[in-house]
């Protein structure tokens, strides 16, 4: 197994990660598919030009697929790492103009509050691909 480790900055995002997570089908399958019951909402993490050409590797990399019912969009997700001291798992929407330098964070518990994580903190994840 393969680790891609990224870094990329903490922002703020709009909420829909939380709306997502929320859905009873996608928590279920992030639940069965992942191993943990995610926190309500994502860590949105912005990556700069260097690293958001790595995220470009997992594009063609195998995934994790929370299969959407009709009228949603599918979700890719990896599990990963952050900061060497959580497990969790970054997904990737599958929606038209999601911005492609963003990638979002969950994991069973409130990361920000976790880890104090603040507006424009640093991070590091590593990504498992393989």
């Amino acid at each position: 197994m393969k680790t891609l480790c990224i870094k990329g900055t903490v922002f703020s995002g709009k909420g829909e990660g939380a709306r997502f997570i929320e859905l009873p089908w996608v928590k279920k399958q992030i639940t069965e598919k992942l191993g943990f019951t995610p926190y309500r909402g994502t860590l949105n993490i912005e990556l700069t030009k260097e690293e958001f050409e790595k995220r470009a590797l997992l594009e063609k990399a195998e995934s994790i697929e929370i299969s959407p019912v009709k009228g949603f969009s599918r979700g890719r997700c990896f599990k990963a790492n952050l900061m060497d001291k959580l497990e969790c798992a970054i997904v990737i929407p599958e929606i038209p103009d999601y911005p492609e330098n963003v990638i979002e964070v969950i994991a069973p518990t409130n990361l920000r509050e976790k880890l104090q994580l603040r507006e424009g903190d640093s991070v590091e994840i590593k990504i498992l691909m393989e």
